[in-house]
């Protein structure tokens, strides 16, 4: 599995965590799951709680642990997350396994009231989220985030996080996942490029289209982006520039199909500054080729700024010549905007605990380690990938894309918005792709862009057969 198709998979998660997703294929589940609801296993561990034990774990009681040995491997589990575990508990067992078709591997267990303790529920072959929330097997993690964290007793876990953590994995109003992996988007470029030509990265809208004029004359496709399979990298970046214009309540509304929420000034404001970035400075031929033939063309000097995550840097590494040194900037704001220092950027990599396994204290106790310095430390150290436990990261020497990643994520604060509608309403996103490129490639203006996507908007949330879903 490639780095990018790792991330993919990440978006999708997270948004697959926040809401009960519609899935009648996934009724084995449902219908072999005695008692669903709220209903506990019976002799649970538990100990007593205290300062140093706050979860209630028993320290004697084992724990199992079940990880999707994907992309970023086992190795954090069992080297760092594991012994943190067991240096906290000496006495507790702990079992360990890995696969990567959680699905084929557990959901026997789950239909039989058998499940482990903690899952990395990840990869192609996931158990779908909304049908364990569904029948009660998902743990209530809000005693875990209000719990005191392992490097400052006086913080709770949450506040020990990047915002926008906990409402990531986050179902009518409970957390039931957490996603522990973050991923900065934004438009990023080449820091010897800039350096070398004498380049200044633009701080507002103003600034960046003048850039552009410049990076034009000097005969560089000055922006780009993948027409034909990634236009979802793009029309990011359009409601990123509507949020910060005004406020991530844009977004909110969107994904809960509010009425005329893409009709919004600041969504059309947004679509119009982006058509007219569109016909200046792109290659109409882009529209033509996959993300992959743009990103080379970046790597070649041929493209200045490209819109992506924070996965760019890795994915490209076979093509990217020595000291390209990627780099990352949020997407350039106005002068007006209500939310100038946002950015994009989201939690994934989903991990919960079962509430009808044999110790969920423990499940809880093992994630609140894992959100420790130390825990998320040795992750990014073994993976190269930004945790959600905010600046872990200081410290560590990390790549040249990461170390901007990290710069900007730092600076945007509590600024930090994303959507979910992408994935909680699968046409809705299939009608923005093509919308985006049609606005973007000059066939269709910014009122038609929004009365299209309005439109598509409404057709959903009248159909009585889709599920909705609210944040």
């Amino acid at each position: 599995m490639s780095d990018n198709d790792l991330n993919r998979r990440t978006l999708l998660r997270r948004t697959a965590a926040a809401g009960l997703l519609a899935t009648p294929a996934m009724g084995f589940l449902s219908a072999c799951v005695a008692g669903g609801g709220d209903e506990e296993t019976a002799d649970q561990a538990e100990g007593e709680k205290s300062a140093e034990n706050p979860l209630g774990v028993d320290g004697k009681a084992p724990l199992e642990i079940v990880i999707f040995n994907g992309g970023y491997g086992e190795k954090y589990a069992t080297d760092v997350h594991e012994p943190l575990y067991k240096a906290k508990f000496p006495e507790a067992q702990i079992k360990h396994s890995a696969t990567q078709e959680i699905a084929t591997t557990l959901q026997p267990r789950f239909a039989g009231g058998t499940p482990p303790d903690f899952v990395n529920n990840s990869g192609t072959k996931y158990m779908d989220f909304g049908t364990l929330i569904q029948d009660g097997q998902l743990q209530d993690l809000t005693e875990l985030f209000a719990a005191p964290s392992v490097d400052d007793p006086a913080k709770k876990v949450s506040d020990t996080l990047v915002a926008g953590t906990v409402d990531s994995g986050t179902y009518n109003g409970k957390p039931y996942v957490l996603n522990y992996v973050f991923t900065v988007y934004g438009l990023w470029y080449s820091d010897k490029l800039f350096k070398d030509k004498g380049w200044t990265v633009p701080a507002t809208w103003a600034d960046f289209t003048k850039l552009l004029d410049t990076i034009k004359a000097a005969g560089i496709t000055p922006y780009a982006y993948a027409g034909k399979n990634a236009p979802y990298y793009q029309y990011l970046v359009i409601l990123s520039s509507a949020a910060k214009m005004g406020g991530a309540d844009i977004l909110k509304n969107i994904d809960n199909l509010a009425d005329g929420a893409w009709k919004d000034p600041a969504v059309k404001a947004a679509a119009a500054q982006w058509a007219e970035i569109g016909a200046k400075y792109m290659d109409k031929a882009d529209e033509g080729l996959i993300h992959t033939e743009v990103q080379l063309k970046q790597n070649q000097g041929k493209v200045a700024f490209y819109p992506s995550g924070s996965w760019l840097e890795a994915e490209q590494s076979a093509s990217t010549p020595e000291g390209f040194n990627y780099a990352v900037m949020p997407v350039p704001a106005g002068a007006s905007d209500k939310l100038a220092g946002g950015l994009y950027a989201t939690a994934g990599e989903p991990y919960f605990v079962s509430a009808k396994g044999a110790n969920p204290r423990g499940g809880m106790e093992y994630m609140r380690q894992m959100l420790s310095s130390k825990g998320a430390k040795g992750f990014i150290e073994l993976n190269k990938s930004l945790t959600a436990v905010a600046g872990a990261e200081e410290g560590i020497s990390l790549s040249p894309g990461l170390t901007s990643a990290s710069g900007v994520l730092k600076a945007a604060g509590d600024g930090v918005f994303s959507y979910r509608f992408d994935s909680w309403y699968k046409e809705l996103d299939t009608e923005l792709r093509t919308a985006t490129n049609a606005l973007m490639f000059g066939r269709e203006n910014a009122d038609q862009f929004c009365e299209r996507m309005q439109k598509k908007a409404d057709a959903i949330k009248a159909d009585s057969s889709v599920t909705k879903f609210t944040r």
